[in-house]
C-alpha cells in the first residue's frame, strides 16, 4: 500500500498526502511588496524550486511565473523549494509584458538580468519597490520583455562561459538587493 502511494519513491515507511498548491493573485502580493521576482520562461522545475527558496530567503514577497511555456508547481518544485512554498506565494500571470506594465503603474522599478547588459548588478542603484526579471534557461529574457524593463543589469563573468544557471543568478542579484535593503 505504501509503495503504491509513494509512486515508486523511497518512503521510509511514511507517505503524506497534501492538497495541490494554490496560486496567489497579483493584487494579493503587490500591495506593500518591496521585492518581487518575475520569471520569463523558466521551464526547469529544479530551477523554479531553487528560485522560490532563494526568493523567500532574500525577503521577496512573491515569485511571478507565466502560465504558459514555464514550469508550474509540481512535486519536484516543492522538493527543490525545501519548504519555501509554505511561506512564499507564487502568482501565475498571463502576459509577462502586460504584467510588467501593470507593476510599473503600481510604482515598481523593473530590473532585468541579461548577460549582454552594460550595467553591472553590483553598481546599479535599485529603486524600490523592485522587480527582478529572470529569463529562461538557454534563451534568457525575451526581446519584448527587455523593452519593458527600466534597466538591464549583468553579472560579470571571469570564465569562458557567458552565463550562469538562472537559479544561481537569482541568488546573486537578490542577495545584493537584500544587502542594500536589510530592513525591508
Amino acid at each position: 500500500m505504501l509503495d503504491r502511494a509513494a509512486n515508486g519513491a523511497t518512503h521510509q515507511g511514511v507517505v503524506a498526502m497534501a492538497a495541490v498548491q494554490r496560486y496567489a493573485e497579483l493584487d494579493q502580493v503587490a500591495n506593500g511588496a518591496q521585492l518581487l521576482v518575475l520569471l520569463d520562461g523558466v521551464e526547469d522545475p529544479h530551477n523554479l524550486g531553487a528560485i522560490i527558496r532563494t526568493a523567500h530567503a532574500s525577503g521577496a514577497s512573491a515569485v511571478l511565473a507565466p502560465d504558459r511555456r514555464a514550469a508550474g508547481i509540481t512535486e519536484t518544485v516543492a522538493k527543490a523549494a525545501a519548504g519555501a512554498l509554505e511561506h512564499l506565494p507564487v502568482v501565475r500571470i498571463g502576459n509577462v509584458s502586460q504584467t510588467l506594465e501593470d507593476l510599473k503603474s503600481r510604482g515598481f522599478w523593473i530590473y532585468g538580468l541579461d548577460e549582454r547588459a552594460s550595467a553591472l548588478y553590483s553598481e546599479t542603484d535599485y529603486a524600490t519597490p523592485t522587480v527582478f526579471v529572470l529569463g529562461g534557461e538557454g534563451q534568457g529574457l525575451h526581446q519584448l520583455v527587455k523593452k519593458h524593463c527600466d534597466a538591464l543589469v549583468r553579472i560579470p563573468m571571469a570564465g569562458a562561459i557567458s552565463s550562469l544557471n538562472v537559479s544561481v543568478a537569482a541568488g546573486i542579484a537578490l542577495f545584493e538587493w537584500r544587502r542594500r535593503n536589510p530592513a525591508k
